[in-house]
């Protein structure tokens, strides 16, 4: 099993980082000039440079530290998106409504947290595999309860009763992202640094069991 350490990347750090998704599309272009485009991933990718985010030398030495207990590329951890890490439209709080997560059928008491983008013509569904514990808030038929568990090890709500068929289940929440480094080496250049040059330190997301 690919290895992850539930803690997250330092948040005044991550603040300051660049990037954003990224997709895979495979594209043929006919010798008409028409184009035939194909997704090659269901769900984007997220990648950041951190490195911008590390102003100080304790900042520096943290970033370090960090890399080394997760050895580099090996381990896994969390990493607030400093753009988007709310359930919640930006500069809103954090409603139960929020999200639809599905609708009762009378049995199913588990339901996978995901956020959804869109809407007007094809809503991307993005599934959420790191809420953060003490945030989520959920709604049964648009009633807010507090009769369920959060599951952190898949990201879902498991309601203490099945809802009842056609019953709309919703949640709100604040999420981490799985990431880990994408290199093996840090080069830090202290002279660079010190005159305001910024270490590259690249994250990518990664996909959970």
């Amino acid at each position: 099993m690919t290895p992850f350490h539930d803690i997250r990347f330092p948040t005044d750090i991550a603040r300051g980082a660049r990037g954003g998704p990224e997709r895979r599309t495979e594209i043929a272009t006919l010798g008409s000039g028409f184009e035939e485009r194909n997704a090659v991933w269901a769900h984007s990718r997220r990648r950041w440079d951190a490195g911008l985010g590390v102003r100080t030398f304790a900042q520096l030495s943290a970033v370090v530290a960090f890399f080394e207990e997760r050895r580099g590329r090996l381990i896994g951890f969390r990493f607030r998106d400093p753009l988007d890490h709310s359930s919640a439209a930006p500069g809103a709080g954090i409603s139960p409504v929020d999200q639809l997560l599905g609708a009762g059928d009378g049995e199913t008491r588990r339901f996978a947290l995901r956020k959804t983008y869109g809407g007007a013509f094809d809503p991307y569904r993005r599934p959420v595999r790191k809420p953060v514990a003490g945030t989520v808030r959920v709604a049964v038929g648009g009633v807010e309860t507090a009769a369920f568990a959060l599951d952190l090890a898949d990201g879902s709500v498991v309601l203490d009763a099945a809802p009842d068929a056609g019953v709309a289940v919703a949640a709100g929440f604040e999420f981490d992202v799985p990431v880990r480094f994408d290199t093996d080496r840090l080069e830090i250049d202290h002279s660079a640094f010190e005159a305001g040059s910024a270490p590259a330190v690249p994250l990518v997301e990664i996909r959970l069991p």
